[in-house]
């Protein structure tokens, strides 16, 4: 199945050029002038990943966001004019997969649509299946337990953690290279990071968010360490990660 895009652009020359480079891509593309008209969109149609415009008339782009992440498991790019810094750091904080700086050019639209969508969670599995395939992979962590497979965390007693997907890539990655010292540069190439000067400032911010979920003092993490310097060592005692 192919992977469906809505591209949410007010500007129409741009918004039909994204559409048209990635709908020769391989892409299936929606396009919206607005957040009001990808809302009508989304009524009756669903969508892998979503390229926002942040500085859109009426609702924008962080907004949207916002709310879209809180209805859908849906790939989020932000569109960010160049310059704003600050509003792309607050949309890595609303968790946001990655984000683009205006005027970028097509090619890099498409290295960083591919890049989440490897993120993007694929379509639940039947039970049929999930029983000729097996359990998944598993690992534990103190009173959570992680399905790689099924990008799922839950905690004490079985309660699911809201996890949002750049959270979980982070926490893959440390998950499968526990106890090892990783850099920032390690962890940005492990999730796909496209190598840009926020990519750093990036990693920090999904680190922060995911420690506030996963440890019970996040200012004094058991986990998720950091060390002076040099990056960080998600630590697990002999016996967990099973």
């Amino acid at each position: 199945m192919r992977a469906r895009i809505v591209v949410v652009e007010d500007e129409p020359d741009l918004r039909e050029a994204v559409a048209e480079y990635l709908g020769a891509s391989g892409y299936e593309v929606a396009m919206a002038e607005s957040a009001a008209e990808a809302r009508t969109l989304l009524e009756t149609q669903s969508f892998h990943l979503a390229i926002l415009d942040i500085a859109m008339p009426g609702e924008d782009g962080l907004s949207f966001g916002r709310w879209l992440r809180s209805k859908t498991p849906i790939g989020i790019i932000y569109a960010t004019a160049a310059g704003t810094a600050l509003d792309r750091i607050v949309g890595l904080e609303l968790g946001a997969d990655d984000y683009i700086v205006k005027p970028y050019e097509l090619r890099e639209v498409l290295a960083r649509v591919r890049s989440v969508l490897r993120r993007v969670p694929q379509p639940t599995v039947p039970q049929a299946a999930k029983a000729e395939t097996g359990a998944g992979r598993r690992l534990s962590f103190g009173a959570f337990q992680a399905d790689l497979d099924g990008r799922l965390v839950t905690g004490a007693n079985g309660a699911v953690i809201d996890m949002a997907k750049s959270e979980f890539d982070v926490l893959e990655v440390f998950l499968t290279r526990a106890n090892r010292l990783l850099t920032r540069a390690a962890i940005s190439e492990a999730i796909g990071f496209v190598e840009d000067p926020e990519s750093s400032r990036a990693v920090d911010i999904r680190i922060m968010r995911l420690r506030k979920k996963i440890e019970a003092d996040p200012a004094n993490p058991k986990f998720l360490r950091t060390v002076r310097g040099e990056g960080y060592i998600f630590s697990l005692p002999n016996g967990d990660g099973n």
